[in-house]
């Protein structure tokens, strides 16, 4: 049976959240702060609706969007305002996991073999009203599309006698048990619309539900259970606590039994506070949460690595992590971590842009604008394809090197951070 998912929505207008396509009354001037209620609520993706008008209202929207995706702990799915090949891209490069073809406007079906061959089957989503616009074009949707969106809840039945793919309703009120009955039916992997965004706060309840139901849902399966660990003498396990991205440990904390299950049920770190003797959620106070990627138990069973995603800082002093009590340090240390030399590349470009220093190539560039700064990137681009004839590996590798310094002048230049491009790069 198909995972059950619990999706909200945001319906995007004049960069506030509104509470639907056909209703703009505001319901939060922040989205961002939506966001973060969605996130420590255990959301399973995230669905945007873009209602912009314009293109000038639509850049912002995608800016917002933007933001939305760096933001959610969760996918997100882009959807509105695509017109053209053009717009499905702009979602995908904000951020946007998957993106929503209208299927009530003709020109998203015409592109939809093209969108699906540059993009990829896996990032499009059909969004309709009436499930006979699947039948007339089921040949298109079957070979281009991986998964719909019924808008209109009273189509269930119907979309399951034309299709066998996955698809999300959007429900904006129903009972609970008639909730339930939805969730039932064989291809429905989602819900999403206002019944969910009216009960954020009840997701791990409704899950739990589900699960008393035999529906399956999105939840962390833990291969060990507690009792499987090697206590301390204290009766609990210390967790080693490393971003998920760059690797940096943040933290070492203690859990005790209630804390693991209570993180594998929120999926936000929980510890147990040995001052305050009382378990203890991270960022319950400051907002700095913790948000579980993986766990992983060592050779001994005796500690935790939690690969986190950290909002904020881990560290009560506001440092982003607790281990900045440097007590002995070689000069001759290089970082060999491929992001952290970039990220420290990176930040040292930043650095001479707002600090100028006299005499620096850097500021030379910075200073002769984009033309200066694409050109030297071109001609070092070149000087690779030449380096590479050579069969001397090393002059490939400094060509490289100097390209790679070009290409994040241009980051800098363009505020592209790094996190953006490998975040791109793993969804692909």
């Amino acid at each position: 049976m198909i995972v059950k998912r619990f999706v909200p929505c945001i319906y995007l207008c004049h960069g506030h959240a509104v509470r639907s396509l056909k209703d703009t009354a505001v319901v939060e001037t922040d989205p961002l702060r939506l966001v973060q209620l969605y996130n420590e609520n255990g959301a399973d993706e995230l669905i945007v609706f873009d209602m912009s008008e314009g293109d000038e209202e639509h850049e912002a929207a995608l800016d917002i969007l933007k933001e939305i995706c760096s933001t959610a702990e969760m996918n997100v799915i882009g959807a509105g305002n695509v017109k053209r090949m053009e717009d499905v891209k702009k979602l995908l490069y904000a951020g946007c996991k998957r993106a929503v073809l209208d299927y009530e406007k003709d020109e998203n079906i015409a592109i939809t073999e093209e969108v699906s061959l540059k993009f990829g089957r896996d990032k499009l989503l059909v969004s309709y009203n009436d499930p006979g616009v699947l039948d007339v074009n089921s040949e298109l949707i079957e070979q281009y599309i991986s998964g719909l969106i019924l808008m209109n809840p009273h189509q269930i039945r119907e979309t399951e006698s034309i299709t066998e793919l996955p698809f999300y309703v959007q429900i904006n009120q129903i009972a609970l048990n008639k909730l339930m009955e939805i969730l039932s039916y064989r291809n429905v992997c989602g819900i999403t619309g206002n019944t969910i965004n009216d009960n954020y706060g009840e997701i791990g309840n409704l899950k739990g539900m589900c699960m008393e139901s035999g529906i399956p849902v999105e939840t962390f399966a833990a291969a060990y259970t507690w009792s499987d660990f090697k206590k301390n003498s204290d009766g609990m396990v210390p967790v080693v606590v490393q971003d998920y991205r760059t690797l940096e440990v943040l933290q070492v904390a203690y859990m005790n039994e209630d804390a693991y299950l209570q993180t594998l049920s929120t999926g936000r770190m929980t510890y147990f506070s040995r001052s305050r003797n009382e378990l203890w959620l991270k960022g319950e106070t400051s907002g700095h949460y913790q948000y579980v990627k993986s766990l992983t138990a060592d050779c001994d069973m005796d500690t935790i690595l939690a690969k986190v995603s950290q909002v904020g800082a881990a560290c009560h002093t506001g440092a982003r992590s607790c281990f900045f009590n440097e007590i002995a340090k070689k000069d001759c240390e290089v970082s060999e971590n491929p992001l952290q030399v970039f990220e420290d590349v990176l930040n040292v470009i930043k650095d001479r842009r707002i600090h100028p220093k006299e005499g620096s190539y850097t500021n030379y560039l910075f200073d002769k604008g984009i033309d200066k700064i694409l050109k030297k990137l071109g001609e070092e681009a070149t000087e690779i394809v030449i380096a590479a004839k050579n069969p001397n590996a090393n002059e490939v590798k400094y060509e490289m090197s100097d390209f790679l310094y070009h290409m994040m002048v241009l980051m800098v230049e363009k505020d592209v951070s790094w996190e953006e491009i490998t975040s791109e790069l793993a969804n692909r």
